[in-house]
């Protein structure tokens, strides 16, 4: 998994060393405040930029990274073992949507809502393609294209194979590229690695 900055795996391993030894809330907050803002990011560009839906999937997160700190086993950066436990709180989060069958505010104000337009218009076409990308597909591209993460990290964070990210990445890449095309998004002629 994705190795550590040596200076930041020594401040987290003394931190939660600190917190599980004495209950220290100061090294809690000290984790939060570090790994956090990385976090919430990639959870509203995971849950399409529903912000209700990323903020209970951070607190999600972090409770369960709290009550499970003392099995983490150092075989990765903290970051990549938070990055797991907040893909399987959305996971979970998105099997439950399904089976309540409930259709997503989100879809049915973009149904009704005019194309944008402005000088935002072509990031707004790129967040709402990805959004609307399979959520396979939109795992692989944000935690390759956005967080940095290799097939081989991503593989073992999703539970699939190193050749099923690199297929997921190129497809959602070609879907992307495809998508915005057809919306004849400002900056089409960019490539999409």
């Amino acid at each position: 998994m994705r190795p550590a900055d040596s200076s930041e795996a020594a401040v987290d391993r003394a931190l939660v060393a600190a917190f599980l030894r004495d209950a220290e809330e100061e090294a809690f907050r000290r984790l939060y405040a570090a790994h956090t803002p990385r976090l919430y990011l990639w959870l509203l560009r995971l849950s399409g930029g529903r912000e209700a839906e990323a903020q209970d999937l951070l607190q999600e997160t972090w409770i369960r990274a709290a009550s499970s700190l003392a099995r983490f086993r150092w075989e990765s950066a903290l970051c990549t073992w938070l990055h797991g436990i907040a893909i399987n709180a959305w996971r979970e989060a998105a099997r439950a949507r399904r089976r309540a069958d409930l259709p997503l505010e989100e879809e049915a104000q973009e149904r009704a809502a005019p194309p944008s337009a402005g000088d935002g218009a072509g990031r707004v076409d790129l967040e709402r393609a990805v959004r609307r990308l399979p959520e396979g597909y939109r795992e692989v591209l944000l935690l390759h294209d956005i967080e940095g993460y290799t097939h081989e990290e991503i593989a073992g964070l999703l539970g699939i194979s190193p050749g099923t990210s690199k297929s997921q990445l190129s497809r959602a890449r070609g879907l992307l590229r495809s998508r915005l095309a057809d919306a004849g998004a400002p900056g089409q002629q960019k490539e999409i690695r």
